[in-house]
């Protein structure tokens, strides 16, 4: 198949996302949908189903695991602890992440490369570029245990397929609180020629001279041409 075309911060539709893997991303997690690359579905809306978080300025992510689902025998979901693997003792999403994880650590592989997307409104996703998948653990959320998955940003993976721990670099990640800001200002639409194909969360002052993704008077929405246009350059 060929590489992933998204670049980080490109907006994209749920059907052009599902296009460019080729399959209906039903779910949240999608372990191995290539050989060397799994897909995470996240959102930090108030009204999101998990509570995944960024640290560390943007550079890491920390994915909560999923439930079970829901059933007439299992109406709450969210009282029944995460499952690492089926009733038939296969493993569930979880634990097909948690085991890559758990072989990175000990060393037995490198770490699973995962494509990262957030929903910012309906039908309309955001892809935040590729992460290394460094850890997993289990922990309680006060009513019952949940899977913690840590990812760690990197940038300039689209032609590596043997990843290290050298290639991590400075985060480009921008909250979800301003990419919602910024989404509803520029009404969806580069703010340079008023287009509202192919468009990008771009970083006013760029992010590698000092600009900052924590503020969305900082971030403005750019066509691909105006912003691959601009470059590294300050305007």
């Amino acid at each position: 198949m060929p590489e992933l075309s998204h670049s980080p911060g490109e907006v994209i539709s749920y059907i052009e996302m599902c296009q460019a893997w080729s399959t209906s991303l039903q779910r949240g997690m999608n372990f191995r949908l290539r050989p060397n690359r799994s897909v995470i579905l996240m959102s930090r809306r108030s009204n999101a189903p998990y509570r995944d978080n960024v640290q560390d300025n943007g550079r890491v992510l920390i994915y909560e695991g999923h439930d079970v689902p829901r059933t007439s025998k299992n109406p709450n979901p969210k009282l029944i602890d995460q499952p690492r693997e089926t009733p038939g003792g296969k493993p569930t999403q979880n634990g097909l992440f948690a085991q890559a994880a758990e072989n990175f650590k000990r060393r037995l592989s490198a770490p699973e490369i995962v494509a990262v997307y957030e929903k910012i409104h309906t039908g309309i996703w955001a892809f935040n570029g590729l992460f290394f998948l460094t850890d997993s653990r289990i922990e309680s959320d006060q009513r019952r245990m949940v899977f913690k998955f840590r990812l760690e940003v990197s940038e300039g993976l689209e032609d590596s397929s043997s990843p290290t721990r050298e290639e991590l670099l400075h985060n480009r990640v921008i909250p979800s609180a301003v990419k919602l800001e910024v989404w509803t200002r520029d009404k969806g639409r580069c703010v340079l020629c008023g287009s509202q194909t192919n468009i990008h969360f771009d970083h006013e002052l760029p992010f590698s001279k000092g600009g900052s993704s924590l503020l969305a008077k900082n971030i403005r929405l750019l066509c691909a041409k105006h912003n691959l246009s601009k470059g590294a350059k300050i305007e």
